[in-house]
């Protein structure tokens, strides 16, 4: 096994290329980021309901939503709000 010694002109190296790649992962991160939005048939899927039972929730104010053009955006924080507002406990062992 050969032997190697290591320098501090090594171990700076080591930190720059160290510190780069954090960064490089960092703002990766932010890239990645859940959607702050979705669409009506992302809404369908998730609260398992029909495209009528939708619109009667747009309609009614239970959901708010955001229209452009002929696209709707709900927020996903107020699907997840809903959700929680909406929550029964039956006291039970769950």
């Amino acid at each position: 096994m050969a032997t190697s010694i290591v320098t501090t002109e090594d171990l700076i190296e080591f930190r720059a290329k160290l510190l780069q790649d954090i960064k490089t992962l960092l703002s990766n991160k932010d890239k990645k980021e859940f959607k702050k939005h979705i669409r009506s048939s992302e809404v369908m899927n998730l609260l398992n309901i029909s495209p009528g039972t939708l619109q009667n929730f747009r309609i009614n104010g239970t959901i708010p939503y955001t229209k452009i053009g002929n696209i709707i955006y709900y927020k996903l924080t107020d699907i997840q709000k809903i959700l929680e507002e909406n929550r029964i406990s039956d006291g039970g062992p769950y």
